[in-house]
C-alpha cells in the first residue's frame, strides 16, 4: 500500500495535476508482436479516432508484474492496464488504482452484470470494467460421439460415460488403445489443477473459499459438496482411467495438443481456442455444447480481461474515455474484429449481438452459457495463493490415488485459513 504515497495527496490519482492533452500509456498483458497486441493497437487506433486522445500501446508477457512493481517504485505507472480480471484484488490492495465513477462511463447500463460485479473489489468499490468475457464450455469430438451412437451428455453419469467409452471403444477405429475421454490440465504450474477443476467444483455447490458476508471469506474445501466434487472428479482418473496420461504434469499447451492430435475425445475449455481447432481439426469434426449439470448447476468458471485506471494519472478524463469507448457496443465491436487478432472474446456490452458480430452459432453458445452459468473467482485481496494452493492439493490427489481424500483437503482448509487471515478477510 505505501507504494504510491508520493503520487498523490489525496486519494490516490486524485491530486494530480491534470492536462487534458497528455497522451495515455497503455499496457496490455500479451505476447509483443502476437494477435493480441494488434487487436489492441486496432481498438487504440479507433479510440484515437473518435476522440481525439493520443494512446501508446505496450504488450508485455514475461514478467508483467515485476515490471509493474518497478514502475510503481518510480511513482511512474501507464495510465491503463488491460489485464486479466483475476488481477484486481492484488492491485487494488497495492493501492496501484483509482475508483471508477461509473456515472462517467456511457456504457456503464449496458454492461453485463456478472461482467461489472467482477471489477469490484471486496469494500464494494468499483475498480475495473471488463473488456471481454468468456466461460468455458465442452468440446466434444463429434465424429467420436456419433460413431459410437451417443448423445451430448446431460448430466456428469452421462459425462463419465462417454469418458468412458471414448477411452474404451476405439473411436478412432485404429485398433489401439490410445484414446482418453477428458482432456485434463492439471498441472501445478499457475494453479492450473484448481483452474480447471472450478468447472466443478462450483456445478456441484462446492467452493474454494465461501464468503461469509462483510467483505469476509472461510475455507470451504472440506465441506460435502466440496469433498463429494473432488471425489467424482478424482475417481476420473484413479478408477476409470478417462483422463489422458501424464496430465498432472501438463499445463495448457500440451493438454490443448491431446484434442487436436485425437488422443481425448472431451475438453472443456473457452472459445479462444475455436479458429485453432477449426484449422487443425476442421469444424466437422468436434462441436461445441454445455457443461452438463452438477449435483447443484451448471456453473463452470467465468473469466476474462479488464480494464484498470492507474493511479498518478495526469489525464484522468482520457482514462475514463478510454473505458468508455473500450465497452461502448463500437469499441467492443472493433475489439472483435478478425478471425485471429481479436482481443474480445465475449461481448460484454448489452447491446451488442454476437450473432450481428460472429455468426457462427458456435460463439452464441458460449455467450448464453457465460450470460447463465458464467462463475468468476470472488476478488480477494490475492487470488493467487489460493489457487496456487487448491492446485497442489487437487494435483496431489490425483497424482497419488493413495492419499485420504478427506484428510487431504482439511489439511487443505488449514492452509486456505491462514491464507485469508494474512489477507485479513478471515472470517472469525
Amino acid at each position: 500500500m505505501m507504494v504510491l504515497s508520493g503520487c498523490s495527496s489525496g486519494t490516490a490519482g486524485t491530486d494530480v495535476e491534470q492536462d487534458a492533452k497528455a497522451p495515455l500509456e497503455l499496457w496490455t498483458r500479451t505476447t509483443p508482436g502476437g494477435p493480441g497486441e494488434q487487436g489492441t493497437v486496432r481498438l487504440a487506433a479507433a479510440f484515437e479516432k473518435a476522440t481525439g486522445y493520443k494512446v501508446k500501446v505496450t504488450a508485455i508477457f514475461d514478467d508483467f508484474e515485476t515490471k509493474m512493481q518497478q514502475r510503481a517504485a518510480q511513482k511512474d505507472l501507464p495510465d491503463i492496464v488491460m489485464n486479466d480480471v483475476t488481477q484486481l484484488g492484488t492491485m487494488q490492495s497495492q493501492g496501484l488504482l483509482r475508483e471508477i465513477d461509473l456515472s462517467k462511463l456511457a456504457s456503464a447500463k449496458d454492461l453485463t452484470e456478472r461482467g461489472l460485479a467482477s471489477g469490484k473489489a471486496i469494500d464494494g468499490k468499483q475498480y475495473s470494467v471488463p473488456y471481454s468475457a468468456q466461460a468455458t464450455a465442452l468440446l466434444i469430438r463429434k465424429d467420436w460421439r456419433e460413431k459410437l451412437g451417443l448423445q451430448a451428455p446431460q448430466s456428469w453419469a452421462d459425462l463419465t460415460a462417454m469418458a468412458k467409452a471414448f477411452t474404451e471403444k476405439d473411436p478412432d477405429g485404429n485398433g489401439k488403445d490410445d484414446t482418453y475421454g477428458l482432456a485434463a490440465p492439471l498441472s501445478t504450474k499457475r494453479g492450473y489443477a484448481s483452474w480447471y477443476f472450478s468447472n466443478f467444483l462450483w456445478a456441484a455447490g462446492g467452493d474454494f473459499v465461501a464468503d461469509a458476508g462483510g467483505g469476509k471469506f472461510k475455507p470451504a474445501m472440506s465441506t460435502p459438496e466440496s469433498t463429494a466434487a473432488m471425489q467424482w472428479f478424482r475417481d476420473l482418473g484413479c478408477k476409470d482411467k478417462v483422463i489422458q496420461p501424464g496430465a498432472v504434469t501438463m499445463d495448457t499447451p500440451p493438454t490443448n495438443e491431446t484434442f487436436e492430435a485425437g488422443k481425448t475425445g472431451m475438453y472443456v475449455v473457452g472459445p479462444y481456442l475455436l479458429p485453432r481447432y477449426d484449422k487443425s481439426l476442421g469444424k466437422d469434426k468436434y462441436e461445441v455444447v454445455p457443461m452438463p449439470k452438477g449435483a447443484k448447476n451448471a456453473d463452470v468458471l467465468a473469466e476474462g480481461g479488464a480494464i484498470y485506471l492507474m493511479a498518478g494519472s495526469p489525464n484522468n478524463a482520457a482514462q475514463d474515455a478510454f473505458a468508455a469507448f473500450a465497452t461502448s457496443a463500437e469499441g467492443q465491436k472493433v475489439g472483435m474484429e478478425g478471425d485471429t487478432a481479436y482481443i474480445v472474446q465475449l461481448p460484454v456490452n448489452k447491446s451488442v449481438d454476437i450473432s450481428q458480430v460472429r455468426p457462427d452459432p458456435r460463439w452464441k453458445t458460449f455467450a448464453e452459457i457465460y450470460q447463465a452459468s458464467g462463475h468468476y473467482a470472488p476478488s480477494l485481496p490475492n487470488w493467487t495463493p489460493v489457487r496456487q494452493t487448491t492446485a497442489e492439493t487437487v494435483n496431489a490427489l490425483v497424482a497419488d490415488c493413495s492419499l485420504d481424500l478427506k484428510a487431504e483437503l482439511q489439511k487443505l482448509d488449514t492452509k486456505l485459513a491462514e491464507i485469508l487471515a494474512e489477507q485479513g478477510v478471515a472470517a472469525s
